[in-house]
């Protein structure tokens, strides 16, 4: 058979061949490090024959790919050292996650697992890793793997298997423990070798609040102990930069439970930063000839009928208004509302592309569960848009939110990774016609490759209503977050029976390009505050500058400087208290302001000032005339030492 490598070299191999044979055949080095193969797009266990021409991937930790396929074999091993340890415990689902992987679990006779509990486990992990057992697919019937789980009682396996189509059934057994598992998985136990289990937490079966609680076993896993310290080392970086500490100390925001849950409340600080970050936006806006619009916070449910919105998200919208004899719902996306504005008069091709922009604020239901600071809430601000375009004007309108969008991020130090997110081969998710669907998918790629741009395409990625790009950025700590989005829409302007007349004198539908490319203001602002510890940029601190006065003498002095930075427009702050200058100097850093002036008898008789800047000291005397300039440069969003 034909073997088609990634590089495009091919080349011949026995019938039957599997892929670690192949891995060996390039070298011994591939073939000890290889954790899987991926066989036409689909993954294979190196240890699974190969009968038929393919193109192959083989891939290793170092691929995101790979690091899937060995956290999940790490799950395998969790729950094979659970079993060892707690004879009779069930099991509910455990998959790879971004960062390592966990476990559903339900241990007998009540018993509950604790942080305390973690190191038992681990050492039990260890151990049984070192006996290199082999992870064996096993195919059955599902008549024998309903018998196998009605055996040992476990009703989550036998739900499970209840839900899958008749046919072949795949298990996978490493030592004592066998389970249901559609796979891939690592060749033998010998490859993990580093193990930290890292929380405990409770998890309903399936998500689903009227069933039963789990206990969720979260852990993560290594092949080398550098990257096990590298990783830990993260985590406690991430404790320190975690926005809901942050966001209280520096004053940014709070979340009340005399408001509600996932309800946050912009304090003066956090509404600061949230105003330049709007006014960032709104300016690039208006270069690139975008309106702003505001739309309320309800609407008719049958806004979100027409859209399609309620029938595919209801269950995370919350539950309908009802006035007088209409209902209606606290407004979940504002694309439905823009759509009126378009079709509230006639359009011409002469008045497209039309590019509406708000911040408009949405709600959506979240379990209570769910919350987690401003990165699950249940109202946020979306930084929302939608152009309408004609067919001619589709490709450069989408490279011009591609470009807006890097632009975001670029400002910011993020590095960006884009996905081209595509239907798969369940059409039931999507609405549209097959045509249109195709037609966008296509439109999208060859603008990615027109822009030159690095993407991977992820299949059934796409919303229901048309595929999009989506904007993956990595924080200072090597994290991904998805961020901005730009989609493209065939099925609304149907929907909602949008027109303009062409320059043929005839009805045409427009075009619809979605963009946000914060997202939500409140979840970009999470990752902001931790991307740069609360130290934020000169431009965007809520407090640029912290005027010290060393004692009294020095008071009228340094209300001038501090009169001539308000005139100026820096965000300042002056200290008059009779504490020690160092005293104010250690909390104007603990605040995290980026500046603070000093000013004794020296400054005040030469009318010069000492400046600090925040985690670097004394950096020198500046005339007043100087430090305005300097601010003035700093003070702006493109500055390459903001």
């Amino acid at each position: 058979m034909k073997i088609t490598f990634p590089d495009g070299n091919v080349k011949e191999y026995p019938d039957g061949s599997t892929g670690y044979e192949i891995a060996r055949s390039i070298s011994e080095r591939l073939a000890n490090e290889a954790l899987g193969i991926f066989v036409n797009g689909e993954k294979y266990d190196l240890s699974r024959k190969i009968h038929h021409d393919a193109s192959i991937e083989i891939v290793t930790f170092d691929d995101p790919r790979g690091k899937e396929i060995y956290w999940h074999s790490s799950a395998h091993l969790m729950a094979e050292a659970i079993q060892e340890l707690y004879p009779g415990v069930k099991f509910g689902i455990g998959p790879a996650i971004e960062n390592g992987f966990y476990y559903d679990v339900d241990l007998p006779d009540n018993k509950k697992l604790s942080s305390e509990d973690l190191p038992l486990i681990e050492a039990k992990m260890i151990e049984l890793a070192k006996r290199n057992a082999e992870y064996q697919r096993i195919e059955i019937s599902k008549a024998e793997a309903i018998e196998h789980f009605s055996k040992i009682g476990d009703q989550y396996k036998l739900e499970l298997i209840d839900g899958l189509n008749d046919g072949e059934i795949t298990f996978y057994k490493q030592g004592n423990f066998i389970d249901l598992c559609r796979g891939t998985h690592i060749p033998n136990t010998n490859h993990i070798k580093y193990v930290k289990l890292l929380t405990v937490a409770g998890a309903y079966w399936r998500g689903d609040s009227s069933r039963n609680m789990m206990t969720r076993v979260y852990g993560i896993t290594f092949p080398r102990k550098k990257m096990l310290d590298d990783y830990l080392y993260m985590l406690e970086e991430a404790k320190k930069r975690d926005h809901r500490k942050l966001g209280k100390e520096l004053e940014l925001f709070m979340i009340s439970p005399n408001v509600g849950g996932g309800l946050p409340i912009w304090l003066p600080k956090g509404t600061i930063i949230r105003r330049k970050l709007e006014a960032f936006i709104s300016e690039e806006l208006k270069k690139r000839g975008y309106v702003e619009v505001i739309t309320p916070h309800i609407g008719n449910i049958n806004l979100y009928k027409t859209s399609g919105h309620y029938p595919y998200y209801s269950d995370s919208m919350f539950a309908p208004i009802k006035i007088e004899e209409e209902e209606y719902l606290l407004k979940p996306m504002n694309c439905p509302h823009h759509h009126q504005i378009y079709a509230s008069k006639p359009r011409s091709y002469r008045d497209l592309p039309l590019r509406l922009a708000e911040f408009g604020t949405v709600y959506r239901y979240e379990q209570s569960g769910e919350l987690n600071g401003l990165t699950r809430v249940r109202g946020f601000t979306q930084d929302d848009a939608h152009m309408y375009c004609t067919e001619e004007q589709l490709k450069d309108e989408i490279k011009q939110t591609v470009e807006l969008t890097q632009l975001v991020f670029n400002t910011f130090g993020m590095t960006v990774k884009i996905r081209l997110s595509f239907r798969d081969e369940d059409s039931s998710k999507y609405v549209g016609s097959e045509e249109s669907w195709n037609h966008a998918e296509k439109v999208i790629q060859e603008v990615a490759d027109e822009m030159g741009l690095d993407y991977f395409i992820g299949k059934g990625e796409a919303s229901f209503y048309g595929p999009k790009i989506d904007f993956n950025v990595k924080d200072a700590l090597g994290r991904s977050w998805q961020l901005g989005t730009v989609q493209v829409d065939y099925v609304m302007p149907e929907r909602f029976q949008l027109e303009y007349t062409g320059e043929d004198n005839q009805k045409h539908r427009p075009v619809i390009i979605h963009r946000a490319p914060f997202g939500s203001l409140e979840r970009f602002l999470s990752i902001l505050i931790e991307h740069f510890a609360g130290n934020f940029p000169f431009w965007l601190a809520p407090v640029q500058v912290n005027v010290l006065p060393i004692g009294e003498n020095q008071h009228s002095f340094a209300t001038e400087v501090f009169n001539m930075l308000d005139k100026t427009g820096i965000r300042s702050e002056i200290d008059y208290r009779s504490e020690k200058i160092n005293r104010k100097i250690a909390e104007s850093e603990q605040k995290k302001i980026p500046f603070a002036l000093i000013i004794g008898q020296k400054e005040t008789e030469t009318n010069s000032i000492s400046v600090r800047e925040h985690t670097k000291g004394n950096i020198g005397s500046k005339t007043l005339d100087e430090i305005l300039k300097y601010f003035i440069k700093l003070n702006n969003p493109y500055s390459s030492k903001s």
